[in-house]
């Protein structure tokens, strides 16, 4: 017997479902679960994520886009659990440093930005594994992405899309001043990328790992985290690779 534990966000629609679905397969307490069952969009996917690592995460979709949640049905769930795709990731974990010379650490599941954060672009000096690549881009940000998040801002910045299990990750300019016709690389998974904030007092920046900002930072470190790995569970056939690749032809 598959012994559920089922989450929600604070929507009326997922509350709703989440009373559903608690009287229907019961509610086992998280640690003593088989499978966390989220509800809710992607966002609220990904915060569960972050609090369950190593623990499968199978979502159903009570939110809007849900490019990484399942369709919502409420039958036969520990059927489809059993047969469900999983896929493993590893996260991105970034230190960024603030002017006043604090640090903060946090975890990405899609991605790190690195953002300007007053009128003027901002202006960056960019490094891999230590050695300069780029002695000044002027930008209004720039992206490290992870294969799962390369189909989100990533793609809107005019990103590629990763395939999952390629081990690399996306560096992709947002609205790049110069030079003005760089549009990022391709770097192995195993880079350790750094933003040091060029006139940080006249062009300040920010950096932003899936939504938790750090405000007026100096520099910033983002590199891949293999001692963590999330795990999420897809329906037959519509697993992370069929998603990537049909999210490239629409």
């Amino acid at each position: 017997m598959t012994r559920f534990h089922f989450t929600s966000s604070d929507t009326e629609l997922a509350r709703s479902a989440l009373g559903r679905l608690m009287e229907r397969y019961g509610q086992s307490p998280i640690g003593a679960s088989d499978v966390v069952v989220a509800l809710g969009g992607d966002g609220f996917l990904l915060s569960t994520l972050r609090q369950n690592s190593g623990r499968p995460v199978y979502g159903m979709n009570r939110g809007t886009v849900g490019f990484l949640m399942n369709e919502y049905h409420e039958d036969d769930l520990a059927e489809r659990i059993r047969a469900a795709e999983e896929t493993s990731i590893n996260p991105l974990a970034m230190v960024a440093q603030s002017v006043e010379g604090h640090e903060h650490r946090a975890l990405a599941i899609n991605e790190v930005s690195m953002l300007r954060a007053g009128a003027q672009a901002a202006k960056l000096k960019v490094s891999i594994n230590g050695r300069v690549r780029m002695d000044e881009l002027i930008c209004d940000g720039v992206i490290v992405a992870t294969p799962v998040g390369s189909t989100a801002y990533n793609y809107s910045a005019g990103g590629p899309i990763l395939p999952i299990g390629s081990d690399v990750l996306a560096l992709t300019a947002i609205a790049p001043f110069r030079p003005r016709r760089w549009r990022g690389a391709i770097l192995p998974k195993s880079a350790v990328v750094r933003f040091d904030v060029l006139e940080a007092q006249k062009r300040p920046a920010m950096a932003d790992a899936d939504a938790r900002k750090v405000d007026r930072v100096r520099w910033v470190e983002v590199r891949s985290e293999p001692l963590i790995s999330h795990r999420i569970l897809f329906d037959p056939g519509h697993g992370m690779d069929e998603r990537l690749t049909r999210e490239q032809f629409v």
